[in-house]
């Protein structure tokens, strides 16, 4: 590991853990008890600058695992899982984190962040779902995420699907043209089989905030009930206004201040104000 483990929560820097084949690259702000951001399908955790800093800035430690082919981390892709993904963070979790976190899973994100409550919860404090979709969302989705993250693709055309699929009415969709990774599309598609879907969705061992956009396409307002429906009072919902499927960029004060409370109210123990 390059960086001292001992100095993990100060001014922003980057750790590069060694872990065998494996190298996780770490962007760390703050210091106090940890939170974990995991982005969103195809893209990395730069995204989740500004949201990182203001949850520092509120007394906690913000550890920021890049997936493995993004920023520095690297490992065998061949065999990427849901569970390879999660032992990832779950070994950030350990050298940086205390031991235990709070985890903050962006869309594909959270499907990281739940798998890692399946198989490591004493790793886990809690579980945000951030713009989580929907068990079944509307049909086109998927291929607007296509179209609007390939980067070799017709701008205008791009900017039609990224307005569509992941940012609300009168929120800028072109912030988010740069930042994919199209070369890991299939890498990242295949790691989502296994654990199968049927084996997290309804297991959660720590408590969970589900945060959605008001105006996300993944998630019809009709869905709004339905993590809480299977996984009962330990779900907390709560709607961002002028959010949609992105949600961080469109809102993040929004978002680190639902986060930063839900964190203070389920575990008033490692308050971090």
């Amino acid at each position: 590991m390059s960086g001292d483990p001992t100095q993990a929560c100060g001014a922003r820097r980057r750790v590069l853990l060694d872990d065998g084949p494996v190298q996780i690259d770490v962007l760390i702000d703050g210091s106090g008890p940890a939170v974990v951001l995991l982005p969103s399908s195809g893209r990395d955790s730069l995204d989740f600058d500004e949201l990182a800093e203001r949850i520092a800035a509120a007394g906690y430690c913000v550890l920021r695992p890049q997936p493995r082919g993004m920023g520095r981390s690297r490992g065998p892709m061949e065999t990427l899982s849901l569970g390879v993904l999660a032992q990832d963070v779950a070994t950030t979790i350990e050298r940086l984190g205390g031991g235990a976190a709070f985890i903050v899973g962006h869309a594909f994100g959270h499907f990281v962040a739940r798998v890692l409550d399946l198989l490591h919860p004493q790793r886990v404090r809690g579980v945000v779902v951030l713009a989580g979709a929907a068990r079944v969302f509307p049909l086109g989705l998927a291929d607007s995420l296509a179209i609007a993250s390939d980067t070799q693709g017709d701008t205008a055309q791009r900017l039609f699907h990224l307005q569509k699929a992941f940012f609300a009415p009168g929120n800028d969709a072109s912030a988010w043209l740069h930042g994919w990774y199209p070369e890991l599309r299939a890498d990242y598609r295949r790691a989502t089989a296994s654990p199968a879907k049927d084996a997290w969705w309804p297991v959660s061992h720590a408590p969970v905030l589900d945060l959605q956009g008001a105006a996300d396409p993944w998630r019809p307002a009709s869905t709004r009930n339905e993590l809480r429906d299977v996984l009962g009072a330990k779900v907390t919902v709560r709607v961002i206004d002028g959010a949609s499927h992105a949600m961080v960029p469109e809102r993040p004060a929004q978002v680190a201040e639902a986060i930063v409370a839900w964190v203070r109210a389920h575990a008033p123990d490692v308050d971090g104000g």
